[in-house]
């Protein structure tokens, strides 16, 4: 019966991803759903996106070692979420880009796509691949196959429904996927596991006072969670890409709390699961198999598959996202990039004729999700190299990101200059420690990023009036309907990261192809 439920499950994603392709007209619709989603189905995918294997299995694993404790992991995620949507969600709602790579080029007034791209496109490739690995785990128990079988199947079924109708199918898939988790935890995972293992009191008696306690975790874990998890959720392509689904600013911001709201609820059911199955049973070998063995063993059959079901869903849900991320990201920032570096004409996207361009975007999913299935299946432990891509990214990419929403003064050049510093003093300080798992990389960028960013910003020439009058016009909302029409900045020579001299592009560029 468990099988049956998955496989009725595996079954519903590819109806819904043939639903949503009917939907998927043009790029803006395929990208980001039309920007028109409402506060019901932003909410749903919002939540979906973030809350994935490691929220659901690894949240489950963590209660089950540390207790209550557990949820910090999860609860980071929630406090990114949460941030982003007070604070930066509606203005970045109004910008009407496609990437986090677009936004730097409005705001700055270069071209700063294919740097920034180049690091959002292995962040996200690697969270596609590692939620590959995860839901193939279970598909390995569930069906018996080989890992490789089991990667290929699953991988398959994500690239199908993904590449058929884009994020509208990606929404309508989060949306059960939403559903079946709230389920999955919630209602069956959670109050069962609790009942069996005696409520508090029983708890309390058979793991003592310490699983209860918030800190036991370590107080710098906690903390590297924040500054890894919290941050890197601000500044995520995945994430961002939510946010341009939604239609207004006001469903970004307050369907993005409920979204966050419902992350924090989810961790602390999480770990309450983990500790009550420590109780119960004590003896699991590994944390990562705690989920499946609480629903396998505390669940009768047929609520089993459901909540198996569930973490299947999480799974999916972040691998769906990932690859349409980074598929947006590869065509609309580092294709550009690659077609320089071989002397070509920076390649302009024809939207002239929508179902050509959709065919396009479709053919990177198609062929990214490919690469992804690949790579899941020749390596067996990717937590390194997600941990390079993630402290990369928060290194390299948050200063100048957040920098240039909440800063007037901020200019290019500083933009460029910490995006550099940062992700250099990222990778070298891996290297001196010689642990790519250690907390000082993250930092080290960090502060060097910010250092150079705000003194490059008060030593070079502001950002030029007409960049920053395009800019406010977007981040207005006064010029959705139609780019206000200004002419182009001055030429200057603009070094990247990578040591090329990039000149700065006419603002009239930075328009969306659906503008």
């Amino acid at each position: 019966m468990d099988i049956t439920i998955i496989l009725l499950y595996l079954g519903a994603m590819l109806a819904f991803g043939w639903w949503g392709k009917r939907r998927a007209s043009n790029s803006s619709e395929y990208l980001v759903a039309g920007r028109r989603l409402g506060g019901v189905l932003y909410t749903s995918t919002m939540a979906a996106v973030v809350i994935g294997g490691a929220s659901t299995v690894g949240g489950v694993g963590l209660g089950y070692k540390y207790g209550i404790s557990g949820m910090w992991l999860v609860v980071s995620i929630a406090a990114g979420v949460l941030l982003l949507s007070l604070l930066f969600a509606a203005r970045i709602q109004r910008l009407k880009v496609y990437t986090v790579s677009g936004m730097l080029k409005l705001r700055y007034g270069i071209d700063a796509t294919g740097a920034s791209g180049l690091v959002m496109m292995a962040y996200t490739l690697m969270l596609t691949v590692t939620s590959t690995i995860a839901y193939a785990t279970i598909f390995n128990v569930l069906f018996g196959f080989d890992r490789t079988l089991s990667v290929v199947l699953g991988g398959l079924i994500v690239v199908a429904y993904s590449a058929m109708g884009g994020m509208w199918s990606i929404t309508l898939t989060d949306v059960v996927q939403f559903v079946i988790k709230t389920i999955g935890v919630f209602v069956l995972l959670l109050p069962f596991t609790w009942s069996k293992a005696g409520g508090y009191a029983g708890i309390k008696e058979r793991v003592g006072e310490q699983a209860l306690g918030l800190g036991t975790i370590g107080t710098g874990t906690i903390i590297t969670f924040f500054v890894v998890y919290t941050l890197g959720i601000l500044i995520g392509q995945d994430i961002w890409q939510r946010v341009f689904t939604a239609k207004s600013p006001e469903v970004a911001r307050w369907g993005g709390v409920t979204a966050g709201i419902y992350c924090l609820l989810y961790g602390v059911a999480g770990a309450l699961i983990g500790l009550a199955a420590s109780a119960l049973m004590p003896d699991i070998g590994s944390s990562d198999d705690v989920y499946a063995d609480v629903a396998v063993h505390v669940l009768p059959v047929g609520l089993s598959g459901i909540v198996l079901a569930a973490a299947v869903a999480a799974m999916m849900s972040t691998a769906s996202g990932a690859l349409i991320a980074t598929a947006t990201v590869a065509r609309q920032d580092v294709l550009p990039l690659v077609a320089q570096i071989f002397g070509r004409t920076r390649p302009e996207l024809d939207t002239s004729d929508p179902e050509a361009d959709v065919r396009g975007n479709r053919l990177y999913v198609i062929v990214i999700g490919l690469v992804s299935i690949v790579i899941a299946a020749l390596i067996n432990d990717i937590v390194s190299a997600l941990t390079i891509a993630y402290d990369i990214l928060v290194g390299g990419l948050l200063v100048p990101i957040l920098g240039g929403l909440v800063w007037k003064r901020a200019t290019g050049t500083a933009a460029m200059a910490a995006m550099a510093v940062g992700t250099l003093a990222t990778i070298a300080t891996m290297f001196v420690v010689g642990d790519v798992m250690a907390n000082e990389p993250v930092y080290v960028g960090l502060v060097s990023a910010l250092v150079v960013f705000v003194a490059t910003s008060l030593f070079t020439e502001p950002t030029p009036a007409n960049v920053m009058s395009v800019w406010n016009a977007r981040v207005s909302g006064k010029d959705e309907e139609e780019p206000v029409p200004v002419p182009a900045p001055s030429v200057a020579s603009t070094s990247t990261p990578s040591g090329a001299s990039t000149s700065t592009p006419s603002v009239a560029s930075t328009s969306t192809p659906i503008a």
